[in-house]
């Protein structure tokens, strides 16, 4: 399959859909972006819940790590992404990104309303009613912890609990790299959280979606008697909750969801915007099966080039 990427001023640019019938676009592709490979953690959950789907997934390898950026940009690198996936014919798209989320997911609902766009949300509502200090840590992107959307998740959701947020901008780049475990990132993990351990809390969310794959390095630092909570599960039940409302599942009756992750097939596509054989690699050791990713061409950009276009 080839394709093109066409740069046009943003205001000028639409997306093109072919009409299909509702059969038709059951069959299509699950899309799903993220700055890097972080948002294959949130496709382990879905090809367990929805092994019936076939997924196209984008990781924007090339620009990574988004929690850095200015908003301006990540909203541009997000609309870029989603342009992507959707002249695949994506039938929807999760945002598997906390910072794209975060920053972007109100204007991507704006500019592509033919979609649905499934966010990811830090699981602060979960944590705060499990917790049994009244403290819990949220753990996230630079982006995600400076944010109103992350404020206003705590002031909805974990009203009398204190929360305590901090950004972790060097171990998404070592989940880029490949380093899931061992006594470096334990040791970066220990250098972030350690402070919100000393404060007591006894709960602590996995606020950006490359961190579940560093999840047994954060529990050893952690320790035993903290919970951890992604919100990857949460995730997977709303994209199956608008799929059967927008009668788009590929099998309208397979309810099971299995313990493990089904297998890759050829049906299911790898995008990134950086070195595919390195994101092949890293994607590997998430996933555990072999995935063969492919580069696409043209979605670089400079700091400050999405601010100016």
């Amino acid at each position: 399959m080839r394709w093109k990427v066409q740069r046009i001023p943003l205001e000028q640019e639409r997306v093109v859909r072919v009409t299909q019938s509702s059969s038709a676009l059951a069959q299509a592709p699950i899309g799903v972006i993220d700055s890097g490979v972080g948002g294959l953690t949130i496709l382990v959950e879905l090809l367990r819940a929805l092994p019936d789907e076939r997924y196209i997934y984008y990781g924007d390898t090339g620009n990574c790590p988004y929690g850095v950026r200015p908003k301006t940009e990540i909203q541009r690198l997000a609309q870029n992404a989603a342009q992507l996936l959707l002249s695949h014919q994506a039938k929807l798209i999760v945002v598997a990104c906390n910072a794209a989320t975060v920053s972007a997911i109100s204007v991507l609902r704006a500019r592509f309303p033919e979609v649905e766009f499934v966010g990811v949300v830090p699981a602060v509502k979960p944590a705060a009613e499990r917790s049994r200090s009244g403290k819990i840590g949220v753990a996230s992107t630079e982006a995600s912890a400076r944010s109103d959307f992350l404020r206003q998740l705590i002031e909805q959701h974990a009203g009398g609990v204190e929360v305590l947020a901090v950004g972790c901008p060097r171990l998404v780049l070592l989940a880029e790299a490949g380093h899931l475990e061992g006594p470096e990132v334990e040791a970066v993990i220990r250098e972030y959280i350690q402070p919100m351990l000393d404060a007591g809390i006894d709960t602590l969310v996995l606020g950006c979606t490359h961190f579940p794959a560093m999840r047994a390095a954060f529990q050893q630092v952690a320790g035993p008697d903290i919970e951890i909570i992604d919100s990857g599960e949460a995730i997977a039940r709303r994209t199956r909750f608008l799929l059967t409302k927008h009668q788009m599942l590929a099998a309208p009756g397979q309810e099971t969801v299995g313990n493990m992750p089904r297998a890759l097939t050829s049906n299911d596509e790898f995008w990134c915007s950086g070195e595919a054989d390195h994101f092949g690699r890293v994607a590997e050791m998430i996933l555990h099966q072999p995935v063969r990713a492919r580069q696409a061409p043209g979605m670089l950009i400079e700091s400050g080039e999405a601010v100016k276009a």
